[in-house]
């Protein structure tokens, strides 16, 4: 079994100590860390732009990954491969052509991902599969951290866990939204194997190392009492 990946998002970040905050996070065991960029326009906030994301890059001993929530991702993407995110992800509903879209991060040197929100079907991502290398399954609305779990996301994962797996497909399946340590079972059990965790880890009374450890044993516990396992390092 595949230990699985925690990867926390920067939105809680003290931001004037953006550099110390990252080496914090590495120093944590995280395995990536997630940038959520927004545009306010695909969701009702703004966050951070490539330059600030170039500027912490020196500070990781880990990936980058970008996710972005904006409405012209095309624009975008090769600002960010070019910060330093090794792994670009768009949303299914922002992009008019997918394919397109998937195949010019990995012509850019990226790995590619696409992202579903909560009320996107999973039939959604099944004719680009061969084109990604990550499917996020939000398990909240864009836009804002600290918000609630939504477990009724968690039927869908187990979809898509199914459509990558009856193609052996070596494709991460990502949970974002909501992850503390009494979610994330539900989203590993479903076959999440890739966990976003912003606010519950920043707040953790212990610290981040502690907390990153506490998914992580969660996470796992659940896969195997699920029969799961499957998922890629």
């Amino acid at each position: 079994m595949t230990r699985p990946l925690i990867v926390p998002s920067v939105l809680p970040a003290d931001f004037a100590v953006l550099g110390a905050e990252v080496e914090a996070l590495c120093d944590a065991g995280v395995d990536r860390i997630q940038w959520d960029v927004m545009d306010g326009v695909f969701v009702p906030n703004l966050t951070m732009g490539p330059d600030v994301i170039a500027a912490a890059r020196r500070h990781s001993t880990v990936p980058f990954e970008a996710h972005l929530m904006v409405v012209d991702p095309d624009e975008l993407i090769p600002r960010y491969i070019d910060a330093g995110c090794d792994l670009v992800i768009v949303h299914v509903e922002a992009c008019t052509h997918l394919h397109r879209t998937l195949a010019r991060i990995r012509d850019l040197g990226g790995r590619s991902g696409v992202a579903l929100n909560p009320h996107t079907p999973a039939a959604m991502v099944r004719h680009v599969l061969e084109e990604t290398d990550l499917v996020l399954a939000m398990t909240v609305n864009p836009g804002f951290g600290g918000q609630q779990y939504i477990a009724a996301v968690e039927p869908k994962v187990t979809e898509l866990r199914a459509m990558i797996d009856e193609r052996s497909l070596s494709i991460e399946l990502e949970v974002d939204g909501g992850i503390t340590d009494e979610t994330i079972a539900g989203a590993a059990a479903a076959g999440a194997d890739v966990f976003i965790s912003g606010s519950w880890l920043y707040s953790h009374a212990d610290g981040k190392r502690a907390g990153v450890d506490l998914l992580r044993r969660r996470a796992t516990a659940a896969r195997g009492r699920s029969g799961e396992g499957r998922g890629v390092a």
